[in-house]
Protein backbone atom coordinates (compact mmCIF):
# COMPACT_ATOMS: atom_id res chain seq x y z
CA UNK A 1 0.00 0.00 0.00
CA UNK A 2 0.79 3.50 -0.51
CA UNK A 3 2.52 5.75 2.65
CA UNK A 4 -0.36 6.05 5.01
CA UNK A 5 -1.04 10.20 6.00
CA UNK A 6 -2.01 8.90 9.41
CA UNK A 7 -1.23 6.12 11.66
CA UNK A 8 -4.18 4.92 14.24
CA UNK A 9 -2.61 3.54 17.40
CA UNK A 10 -5.11 1.77 19.36
CA UNK A 11 -4.21 -0.27 22.46
CA UNK A 12 -6.55 -3.01 23.64
CA UNK A 13 -6.44 -5.29 26.95
CA UNK A 14 -9.78 -7.67 26.63
CA UNK A 15 -12.02 -5.54 24.01
CA UNK A 16 -14.20 -7.97 22.38
CA UNK A 17 -16.99 -5.87 23.26
CA UNK A 18 -16.71 -2.57 21.56
CA UNK A 19 -13.55 -3.12 19.18
CA UNK A 20 -15.19 -3.70 16.36
CA UNK A 21 -17.34 -0.35 16.32
CA UNK A 22 -13.56 1.93 16.81
CA UNK A 23 -12.02 -0.27 14.37
CA UNK A 24 -15.04 0.40 11.97
CA UNK A 25 -14.94 4.32 12.78
CA UNK A 26 -11.16 3.96 12.14
CA UNK A 27 -11.77 2.34 8.26
CA UNK A 28 -14.92 5.02 7.72
CA UNK A 29 -12.47 7.86 7.56
CA UNK A 30 -11.73 9.20 3.76
CA UNK A 31 -8.19 9.93 4.86
CA UNK A 32 -5.18 7.50 4.09
CA UNK A 33 -4.59 5.55 7.27
CA UNK A 34 -2.78 2.28 8.31
CA UNK A 35 -4.56 1.00 11.61
CA UNK A 36 -2.26 -0.28 14.29
CA UNK A 37 -3.88 -2.98 16.76
CA UNK A 38 -1.62 -3.32 20.34
CA UNK A 39 -3.25 -6.10 22.04
CA UNK A 40 -1.66 -6.05 25.81
CA UNK A 41 -2.24 -9.89 26.78
CA UNK A 42 -5.55 -10.18 26.21
CA UNK A 43 -7.11 -13.56 27.17
CA UNK A 44 -11.12 -13.04 26.17
CA UNK A 45 -11.81 -13.23 22.32
CA UNK A 46 -10.14 -9.57 21.39
CA UNK A 47 -7.86 -11.79 18.65
CA UNK A 48 -10.43 -13.70 17.04
CA UNK A 49 -12.98 -10.14 16.33
CA UNK A 50 -9.95 -8.93 14.77
CA UNK A 51 -9.24 -11.78 12.52
CA UNK A 52 -11.63 -10.14 9.91
CA UNK A 53 -9.40 -7.75 9.25
CA UNK A 54 -6.43 -9.95 8.71
CA UNK A 55 -5.36 -9.68 4.89
CA UNK A 56 -6.32 -5.50 4.53
CA UNK A 57 -2.95 -3.64 3.73
CA UNK A 58 -3.96 -0.64 6.13
CA UNK A 59 -4.09 -2.89 9.17
CA UNK A 60 -1.48 -4.52 11.50
CA UNK A 61 -2.04 -6.50 14.75
CA UNK A 62 0.96 -6.42 16.75
CA UNK A 63 0.86 -8.65 20.27
CA UNK A 64 2.79 -7.80 23.64
CA UNK A 65 4.52 -10.81 24.85
CA UNK A 66 3.92 -9.55 28.24
CA UNK A 67 1.94 -7.13 29.80
CA UNK A 68 2.80 -3.47 28.93
CA UNK A 69 0.16 -0.59 29.85
CA UNK A 70 -1.63 1.42 27.71
CA UNK A 71 1.58 3.87 27.88
CA UNK A 72 3.90 1.76 26.46
CA UNK A 73 1.23 0.01 23.98
CA UNK A 74 0.64 3.52 22.44
CA UNK A 75 4.44 3.84 22.32
CA UNK A 76 5.34 0.94 20.53
CA UNK A 77 2.58 1.63 17.75
CA UNK A 78 4.27 5.06 17.30
CA UNK A 79 7.36 3.60 17.00
CA UNK A 80 6.03 1.24 14.37
CA UNK A 81 3.79 3.47 12.53
CA UNK A 82 4.54 5.05 9.20
CA UNK A 83 2.53 7.90 8.63
CA UNK A 84 3.30 11.72 9.22
CA UNK A 85 0.60 11.94 11.71
CA UNK A 86 -0.49 9.86 14.48
CA UNK A 87 -3.96 9.61 15.85
CA UNK A 88 -4.81 7.53 18.96
CA UNK A 89 -8.46 5.72 19.65
CA UNK A 90 -9.24 3.53 22.83
CA UNK A 91 -10.71 0.34 21.59
CA UNK A 92 -13.91 1.42 23.74
CA UNK A 93 -14.38 4.74 21.98
CA UNK A 94 -15.35 5.62 18.39
CA UNK A 95 -15.25 8.46 16.02
CA UNK A 96 -17.65 9.83 13.93
CA UNK A 97 -16.87 10.00 10.05
CA UNK A 98 -14.71 13.68 8.59
CA UNK A 99 -12.55 13.44 11.90
CA UNK A 100 -9.88 12.88 10.57
CA UNK A 101 -10.36 14.84 7.44
CA UNK A 102 -11.38 18.30 9.31
CA UNK A 103 -8.19 17.55 11.88
CA UNK A 104 -5.45 17.51 9.05
CA UNK A 105 -7.08 20.29 7.39
CA UNK A 106 -6.75 22.14 10.89
CA UNK A 107 -3.05 21.84 11.61
CA UNK A 108 -2.18 21.80 7.84
CA UNK A 109 -3.43 25.20 8.22
CA UNK A 110 -2.35 26.38 11.62
CA UNK A 111 1.19 24.74 11.68
CA UNK A 112 0.41 23.08 14.92
CA UNK A 113 1.79 20.13 15.88
CA UNK A 114 -1.28 18.64 17.78
CA UNK A 115 -5.09 19.17 17.53
CA UNK A 116 -8.16 17.50 19.59
CA UNK A 117 -11.98 17.57 19.60
CA UNK A 118 -15.06 17.87 21.59
CA UNK A 119 -16.19 14.65 22.76
CA UNK A 120 -19.62 13.17 23.59
CA UNK A 121 -20.10 11.41 26.57
CA UNK A 122 -21.79 7.78 25.93
CA UNK A 123 -23.07 5.06 27.96
CA UNK A 124 -21.44 1.35 28.19
CA UNK A 125 -23.71 0.44 25.77
CA UNK A 126 -23.30 3.30 23.04
CA UNK A 127 -26.60 5.47 23.54
CA UNK A 128 -25.93 9.14 24.15
CA UNK A 129 -25.81 11.11 27.62
CA UNK A 130 -26.92 14.31 26.43
CA UNK A 131 -23.42 15.28 27.64
CA UNK A 132 -21.10 17.11 25.84
CA UNK A 133 -17.81 18.54 26.56
CA UNK A 134 -16.68 21.16 24.30
CA UNK A 135 -12.94 21.98 23.42
CA UNK A 136 -11.34 25.60 22.27
CA UNK A 137 -10.23 26.80 19.43
CA UNK A 138 -6.89 27.27 20.42
CA UNK A 139 -5.11 25.61 23.89
CA UNK A 140 -2.49 27.49 25.30
CA UNK A 141 -0.20 25.68 28.06
CA UNK A 142 -1.63 27.63 30.89
CA UNK A 143 -4.96 26.62 30.00
CA UNK A 144 -3.95 22.99 30.04
CA UNK A 145 -2.26 22.92 33.18
CA UNK A 146 -5.70 24.18 34.88
CA UNK A 147 -7.80 21.13 33.33
CA UNK A 148 -6.88 18.41 30.66
CA UNK A 149 -9.46 19.53 27.63
CA UNK A 150 -7.49 16.99 25.60
CA UNK A 151 -8.90 13.92 25.56
CA UNK A 152 -6.23 10.84 24.25
CA UNK A 153 -9.19 9.09 21.83
CA UNK A 154 -9.86 13.08 19.98
CA UNK A 155 -5.62 13.75 19.24
CA UNK A 156 -4.09 13.96 15.88
CA UNK A 157 -0.14 14.74 16.46
CA UNK A 158 2.64 14.86 14.31
CA UNK A 159 4.51 11.71 14.67
CA UNK A 160 8.00 13.36 14.97
CA UNK A 161 6.32 15.43 18.30
CA UNK A 162 4.98 11.60 19.41
CA UNK A 163 8.64 10.41 18.71
CA UNK A 164 9.92 13.24 21.00
CA UNK A 165 7.56 12.84 23.98
CA UNK A 166 6.53 9.71 24.45
CA UNK A 167 4.05 8.32 26.85
CA UNK A 168 5.35 7.30 30.82
CA UNK A 169 3.83 6.96 34.47
CA UNK A 170 1.18 4.49 33.94
CA UNK A 171 0.28 5.19 37.82
CA UNK A 172 -0.70 8.95 36.77
CA UNK A 173 -2.45 10.34 33.12
CA UNK A 174 0.58 9.15 31.14
CA UNK A 175 -1.68 11.20 28.68
CA UNK A 176 -2.29 14.40 30.07
CA UNK A 177 2.17 14.62 30.59
CA UNK A 178 2.65 13.99 27.66
CA UNK A 179 0.21 16.73 26.15
CA UNK A 180 1.98 19.23 28.65
CA UNK A 181 5.44 18.29 27.27
CA UNK A 182 4.23 18.99 23.68
CA UNK A 183 3.05 22.27 24.86
CA UNK A 184 5.43 23.24 26.61
CA UNK A 185 7.47 23.18 23.86
CA UNK A 186 5.56 24.00 20.90
CA UNK A 187 3.22 26.62 22.93
CA UNK A 188 -0.40 25.64 22.42
CA UNK A 189 -2.28 22.95 20.14
CA UNK A 190 -5.72 23.34 18.05
CA UNK A 191 -9.24 22.20 18.87
CA UNK A 192 -12.31 21.31 16.59
CA UNK A 193 -15.68 21.61 18.73
CA UNK A 194 -17.39 19.40 17.52
CA UNK A 195 -18.66 15.83 18.85
CA UNK A 196 -16.24 13.73 16.56
CA UNK A 197 -15.36 11.13 19.37
CA UNK A 198 -17.91 9.44 20.99
CA UNK A 199 -16.27 8.29 24.23
CA UNK A 200 -17.94 5.48 25.97
CA UNK A 201 -18.22 5.59 30.12
CA UNK A 202 -17.28 2.13 29.71
CA UNK A 203 -16.92 0.35 33.42
CA UNK A 204 -13.23 -0.35 34.93
CA UNK A 205 -11.99 2.73 33.01
CA UNK A 206 -9.21 4.81 34.30
CA UNK A 207 -10.71 7.87 34.75
CA UNK A 208 -14.06 6.17 36.26
CA UNK A 209 -12.50 5.54 39.51
CA UNK A 210 -13.08 9.86 40.73
CA UNK A 211 -10.44 9.39 43.87
CA UNK A 212 -8.05 7.48 41.86
CA UNK A 213 -8.33 9.63 39.10
CA UNK A 214 -7.72 12.52 41.18
CA UNK A 215 -4.35 11.20 42.70
CA UNK A 216 -3.00 10.34 39.43
CA UNK A 217 -3.81 14.07 38.55
CA UNK A 218 -1.64 15.40 41.06
CA UNK A 219 0.94 13.21 40.42
CA UNK A 220 0.94 14.49 37.07
CA UNK A 221 1.86 17.65 38.18
CA UNK A 222 4.77 16.41 40.09
CA UNK A 223 5.88 14.56 37.58
CA UNK A 224 5.82 17.86 35.37
CA UNK A 225 8.59 19.21 37.93
CA UNK A 226 5.94 21.10 40.17
CA UNK A 227 6.27 21.76 43.61
CA UNK A 228 3.24 20.21 46.33
CA UNK A 229 1.89 24.31 46.45
CA UNK A 230 1.59 24.55 42.82
CA UNK A 231 0.48 21.08 42.14
CA UNK A 232 -2.15 21.53 44.81
CA UNK A 233 -3.13 25.05 43.41
CA UNK A 234 -3.37 23.03 39.61
CA UNK A 235 -5.32 20.45 41.51
CA UNK A 236 -7.93 22.75 42.90
CA UNK A 237 -8.69 23.98 39.65
CA UNK A 238 -8.51 20.53 38.12
CA UNK A 239 -11.15 19.62 40.66
CA UNK A 240 -13.75 22.66 40.22
CA UNK A 241 -13.20 22.21 35.98
CA UNK A 242 -14.31 18.29 37.03
CA UNK A 243 -17.26 18.85 38.86
CA UNK A 244 -18.79 21.28 35.69
CA UNK A 245 -17.40 18.95 33.29
CA UNK A 246 -19.64 15.57 34.89
CA UNK A 247 -22.18 17.50 36.51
Amino acid sequence: MNKPQVSVIMPVYNGEKYIKQAVESVFAQKVATELLVIDDGSTDHTEKVLSAYEGREDFRYLKNKENMGAARSRNRGVQEARGEYIAFLDADDWWEEGKLTAQLELLEKTGYVLCSTGRELMKADGTDTGRYIPVKEKILYRDLLKHNSINCSSVVIRREAALEFPMEHDDSHEDYITWLKVLRKYGCAGGINLPYLKYRLSEGGKSRNKLKSAAMTYRVYRYAGYGHVKSCLFFASYAVHGILKYF
